[in-house]
């Protein structure tokens, strides 16, 4: 078990790596959101990810892994842990922490609250389409819809969203926040409530949703504020408790 739960973690973390060096090279601090151009090559690692997910649902030797996957966990389970239901949130939420610590990211409060409302929007009207439409029964046998793990898109999404801010003062905050990323995943099959696809598929919806969010963030931002200059201060909290999502708006003049 400890074996397996190694591999795992350290394939989510290689493919981090991989994706993090289809980023420009010369990055500055001074980088902001207007400056974020859309880049092909940032679709790879998403795209694999959803890819192998959408392959496991017609392909009869991934769902065999799928099943060697579940007996591993669930062999040795005493209990569950409902860590995941909190650390899903723990990415996006240290972005705000650590602004509020004095470490200072890559854009504003607004920009950063519109950006994470837009990437929450898409994880979550993605994920609950998919649910809806391809009805995959839950390892544990509780429902059917398994695929993809929610918890899983909410965690990457969030941790592409604190790799995006902080990686020009510091690669490791990216590191840390997909490390909790893929404990999210990990515990969402430990619990038997996701197929290794799922976590899959969800991961890569999450990292695709936030680069989405970024690329339309220039164009939102002028829609919404028609060009003002930064004089008030807004913020937006979005929240998903697993059944209903709700967005917060507050704007100070």
């Amino acid at each position: 078990m400890e074996k397996f739960i190694f591999s795992v973690s350290s394939l989510l973390f290689v493919c981090f790596a991989l994706g993090q060096n289809t980023m420009p090279k010369d990055s500055a601090v001074i980088d902001t959101v207007k400056n974020i151009q859309f880049n092909y090559k940032q679709l790879i690692i998403p795209g694999i990810l959803i890819g192998y997910g959408f392959w496991g649902a017609e392909s009869g030797q991934i769902k065999s892994f799928n099943f060697q996957i579940r007996d591993e966990f669930t062999e040795d389970i005493d209990k569950k842990v409902t860590i995941d239901d909190f650390s899903r949130y723990v990415p996006a939420v240290s972005v705000y922490a650590l602004n509020a610590l004095g470490v200072k990211g890559k854009n504003n409060m607004r920009d950063r609250s519109v950006i994470l409302a837009t990437s929450t929007i898409i994880t979550v009207g993605s994920v609950f389409a998919l649910k809806s439409v391809t009805n995959v029964e839950r390892p544990d046998g509780s429902s059917n819809n398994s695929f993809p793990s929610g918890h899983t898109a909410i965690a990457f999404a969030g941790a592409e969203f604190l790799y995006q801010e902080y990686k020009d003062q510091s690669i490791w905050y990216g590191v840390a926040g997909y490390a909790v990323a893929a404990g999210t995943g990990i515990f969402r099959m430990y619990n038997n409530r996701h197929w290794l696809t799922d976590v899959a598929a969800g991961a890569g919806i999450g990292i695709l949703s936030t680069k989405i969010a970024y690329w339309m963030n220039p164009y939102i931002s002028r829609k919404l504020f028609h060009g003002e200059q930064n004089k008030s201060t807004s913020f937006i909290a979005p929240s998903y408790d697993g059944k209903n999502f709700t967005i917060c708006y507050f704007k100070t003049f």
